[in-house]
């Protein structure tokens, strides 16, 4: 049994809550650094499975503010990757452990490179694995239009609708077209999506992130400086998406070779969410990269 330990942390503006897993062999003499696993908004939750796979060493999970059980204290309606960094800052500080390892996805790929702009000592490899980051796109003005469209519709039209839209716009092959905002609008019921408004306005992806993560542009002279090692990855079934598009230009900015992972976006859930990747696989190539980082 992996034993699993859950700490709190009050931070600037919010309640953070994290865990700690420390499997039957971590520390066995191996020397390993912790691992973190980060995505944003998804919280800790939904790497429970990827963690599974990683018992040589100790490994850490978060909920990032706003989500699951962090907490958020501010009464902020949008939330910034710097101050997600923060918030990883202040987690790996509270671990007492030294320099982790890091597996990001997502938005949490981009708080992480956010993260090893300012603070590069607290992480010994980064992967971060397809980061939302539009700025970098070629046809970055339409991708951040349509991230400001959703996020307009989810404050009009509440969840259903902009659910609708983001699904359809991450799940995209190819770039965007300049006249997006010709194409009708997609159904959130053929999503299985609500039609009706509930009113509510909390959701962390569609509220707090949606704008601030995807409109981050990397700064790339600080990340090549950086003594982070930083593997940018992609999925292989997520070639010509957004995040996996995004994914392709930061590693060329950096100077570095995509790495592609198995399956998806989400290609390490093992069936949270109703979604069903590759973990073992996935596992197994995160294995490989940093075994090989150092």
């Amino acid at each position: 049994m992996t034993e699993f330990e859950t700490r709190t942390l009050d931070t600037t503006g919010a309640t953070i809550r994290y865990d700690v897993r420390s499997g039957p062999t971590a520390g066995g003499g191996a020397g390993e650094p912790a691992l973190l696993l980060v995505g944003s908004p998804m919280d800790a939750a939904g790497f429970a499975t990827l963690a599974s796979h990683f018992t040589d060493r100790t490994v850490v999970t978060y909920d990032p503010r706003g989500a699951g059980r962090s907490v958020r204290t501010d009464g902020a309606a949008e939330t910034l990757p710097e101050e997600h960094a923060d918030d990883l800052r202040r987690v790996i500080e509270d671990l007492g452990a030294g320099s982790v390892d890091m597996f990001a996805s997502s938005g949490g790929a981009v708080n992480a490179l956010a993260l090893v702009t300012r603070h590069p000592d607290l992480v010994r490899t980064l992967v971060a694995h397809e980061p939302p980051a539009a700025p970098v796109l070629p046809d970055r003005e339409a991708a951040l239009a349509i991230c400001a469209d959703i996020h307009a519709t989810y404050l009009r039209d509440g969840t259903g609708p902009a659910m609708a839209k983001f699904i359809s716009i991450v799940s995209r092959k190819g770039p965007f077209p300049d006249n997006w905002a010709d194409e009708p609008a997609p159904d959130p019921a053929a999503f299985g999506l609500p039609t009706d408004d509930d009113g509510s306005r909390d959701d962390p992806l569609l509220g707090q992130n949606m704008r601030g993560c995807t409109s981050y542009q990397p700064d790339f002279s600080a990340l090549r400086a950086a003594s982070t090692r930083i593997v940018v990855a992609a999925g292989m079934e997520s070639e010509g998406e957004f995040c996996a598009r995004a994914a392709t230009e930061i590693a060329a900015g950096l100077g570095t070779e995509l790495v592609v992972f198995p399956s998806d976006h989400g290609g390490y859930l093992g069936g949270k969410y109703g979604q069903h990747g590759a973990p073992a696989e996935f596992a197994q190539t995160l294995h490989e990269v940093l075994d090989t980082a150092h």
